[in-house]
């Protein structure tokens, strides 16, 4: 068994960390920490039998994660603070959501942008309101501010000049030239209020973003923290109607592979229909487990594949050339460093 598969099955049961060899356990927590899952697999360790070195690793684990969580909640509160003229509930996305809602599969979660979700009629008004509050522009050339305003699902990158943290406004969940075309406004009418002017997605429509982030917007890097995302939230509240938003957000596909892996690798309840991996399954999973127990990427050609996956649907081949072409002519151009 591999470091990362014995990762994941201490995942699927802690128990299992009694029985661990200390042999083992430095590959496992080099992996764990590569996957951004170090805290969670503390979390699910707290008060097991395990050796004092590895005890205290994941007692820091603990603490660290427990910090950032009081972070991003001090985050999402200054971001609602920032944005209360727009009259309209902030909506948390992904971590920062699952700790500010309370759910499992916020604890121990790594979590480090603080995404946001808003309509896209009020961006510039909300723009304005956060460079008041002392956000700036991470993409300062042209360019990359032209392309994320025209052809992404987000802002260009804010940081807070104080507090050095990211902020990530999104209008809606995917590029607006990918193939599937989310309801942005369904997902905000259905988001359900926290109260101190911020909000959460629908259980159901957590579930299709994780899935959309996962397998519609992305190399598959961070796979096996998505999955357990996924994991973690079907298990707290099942995914009944998963299927019926999915299909409202044009993500059917999507949605059905993400349950079929998360049963595949982490034993996911999920419907009879969704316990079967398919042929191409495999490959996703291939590249989900593809690290070593150094926490290096392996498999190099299939991380190649769904690297220039990931490109290929954002956009359209023609544009998609356009841009790979500006942003190839700009790093020639630019002067090299002394």
């Amino acid at each position: 068994m591999t470091p990362v598969e014995r990762l994941v099955e201490l995942l699927r049961e802690p128990t299992g960390a009694m029985a661990l060899p200390l042999t083992e356990w430095t590959d496992v927590l080099t992996v764990a920490r590569a996957e951004l899952l170090l805290g969670t697999l503390a979390s699910r360790a707290d008060g097991l039998a395990v050796p004092a070195s590895v005890a205290r690793v994941l007692a820091n684990a603990r603490a660290e994660a427990e910090e950032t969580r009081r972070a991003a909640l001090w985050e999402a509160n200054r971001v609602a603070r920032a944005l209360t003229p727009l009259g309209i509930p902030i909506i948390l996305l992904k971590g920062t959501a699952f700790v500010a809602a309370g759910l499992a599969a916020g604890r121990g979660r790594s979590i480090g942008d603080c995404d946001i979700l808003i309509p896209r009629a009020t961006l510039p008004e909300a723009e304005a309101l956060l460079a008041r509050a002392g956000w700036e522009w991470v993409k300062a050339d042209p360019y990359d501010d032209y392309y994320y305003r025209e052809w992404m699902h987000e802002l260009p990158p804010l940081i807070h000049r104080e507090r050095d943290r990211m902020l990530d406004v999104h209008h809606t969940i995917l590029p607006p030239t990918a193939r599937p075309k989310p309801d942005a406004a369904a997902l905000i009418a259905g988001a359900e209020p926290l109260g101190g002017g911020l909000a959460v997605l629908s259980h159901t429509d957590m579930i299709v973003h994780a899935a959309a982030h996962l397998f519609a917007d992305g190399d598959l890097t961070g796979g096996l923290r998505n999955l357990w995302d996924i994991h973690a939230l079907i298990g707290e509240r099942g995914c009944d109607g998963v299927e019926r938003q999915a299909a409202r957000h044009d993500l059917s596909d999507t949605v059905a592979r993400a349950l079929r892996l998360a049963h595949a690798i982490y034993a996911t309840p999920v419907p009879p229909a969704y316990r079967r991996a398919t042929v191409i399954d495999q490959l996703y999973r291939r590249r989900v487990l593809a690290r070593d127990g150094w926490g290096r990427g392996r498999h190099p050609v299939t991380r190649g594949a769904f690297y220039l996956r990931s490109h290929a649907i954002r956009m359209p081949l023609p544009l998609l050339a356009r841009h790979l072409w500006i942003k190839w002519r700009k790093g020639k151009a630019a002067p090299a460093s002394e």
